[in-house]
């Protein structure tokens, strides 16, 4: 569904100011967005039963990342 809606190999405005080829990248995690709520209950997780949480790398190349986890509740 991203190969289609923000394909590789077409022209963005990003790579002709930066030149690094990764216009797609961004257009694609912008579609994910950077976050999650996720419920908890008694300490436990609540996902449905096929639910699961995926990391995503949206960018050209390797990049070292940070996960941050914040945990609000009483």
């Amino acid at each position: 569904m991203l190969s289609r809606i923000a394909p590789k190999g077409i022209e963005y405005e990003h790579d002709n100011t930066w030149h690094d080829g990764n216009g797609h990248s961004h257009v694609r995690a912008s579609l994910i967005g950077p976050s999650l709520t996720i419920p908890f209950t008694e300490g436990h997780i609540m996902l449905g039963t096929w639910q699961q949480i995926v990391l995503l790398e949206m960018d050209a190349g390797p990049r070292e990342r940070r996960v941050i986890v914040q945990i609000i509740g009483e």
